[in-house]
């Protein structure tokens, strides 16, 4: 029971991944507060959850919403009295297709929810974990390959990705000294609503040839880099969730993980990556 006793947070818990991630903390012991904007999901995951034990509270809340968000937090403080674990799953795909041809409505949107959303909650939490000089908060890129390459036609939705990689990193410089962890995490590349939407988007901008080529060439870039497929199981998704949201991520912060790293192996080297630039966003230069 990796997580008995500790109180998290997850948003976009409806369903897909942020499902996925609620049961598996149901099954380590933690205590719930599930958060998406559709009622009726949030209780199939409660539900769920409950089945497993797990003590659930459900609110319903759209996070690009600061006046939401703030009372979302309140109410899980006035329920559990505290905030251990911050789940910043909540997500939208955004416009697909050409830049030129995209709305910039849908762009904005697409930063209200990925990058504002996970602001606001890191905001709305922070004041908690400081007063108990505890905490971690898990942010959430894209299916798994955040840090390879780019992909055409999702501009928006890989910008905003981009973005909360470097807020992880720029947040724990923040936090020094106060026992916050801040990570980000790639779950992987799976069938949800979210990829669905994408894949409609695609097909609907005309671009579906091009865009399977190059999804394609990312792929190979993957296995050329961590020599395993993209397509990662929810097991191994939620397990890297389990991990930087427990005690035996120690002190790790700041770093971008994908569910097909080995985390398991990762506690032993953890001061030797926090000592260097290992896991985060930067630029290579040529030799």
């Amino acid at each position: 029971m990796q997580l008995e006793h500790r109180v998290a947070i997850i948003t976009g818990a409806g369903r897909g991944i942020g499902q996925a991630i609620a049961l598996a903390y149901a099954k380590e012991g933690a205590k719930l507060a599930l958060v998406a904007r559709t009622l009726s999901e949030l209780e199939e995951t409660a539900q769920q959850a409950k089945a497993l034990g797990a003590e659930v509270l459900v609110i319903p809340t759209d996070i690009a919403d600061q006046t939401q968000v703030d009372e979302m937090v309140r109410r899980t403080v006035d329920h559990y009295v505290t905030v251990d674990i911050l789940v910043n799953n909540a997500g939208i795909h955004g416009p697909v297709g050409p830049l030129q041809d995209t709305d910039i409505s849908h762009w904005i949107r697409a930063f209200q929810v990925n990058v504002f959303g996970t602001v606001l909650c890191c905001q709305a939490v922070l004041p908690v974990m400081l007063q108990q000089n505890r905490g971690k908060i898990i942010n959430m890129t894209g299916g798994g390959v955040g840090l390879v390459s780019g992909t055409a036609y999702r501009t928006a939705y890989n910008a905003s990705k981009a973005a909360i990689i470097r807020l992880t990193e720029d947040l724990p410089l923040e936090l020094a000294d106060k026992n916050i962890q801040v990570n980000v995490m790639g779950p992987g590349s799976h069938r949800t609503r979210l990829v669905e939407e994408m894949l409609e988007g695609v097909a609907a901008a005309g671009v579906t040839q091009r865009f399977e080529e190059v999804r394609q060439q990312m792929f190979e870039q993957v296995v050329a880099k961590f020599g395993t497929s993209a397509a990662v199981s929810m097991e191994q998704a939620t397990g890297l969730a389990v991990f930087l949201g427990s005690d035996a991520s120690g002190n790790l912060s700041g770093r971008c993980f994908e569910s097909f790293d080995d985390f398991l192996a990762l506690p032993p080297k953890i001061p030797e990556i926090m000592a260097s630039d290992t896991y985060t966003l930067r630029r290579v230069e040529p030799k």
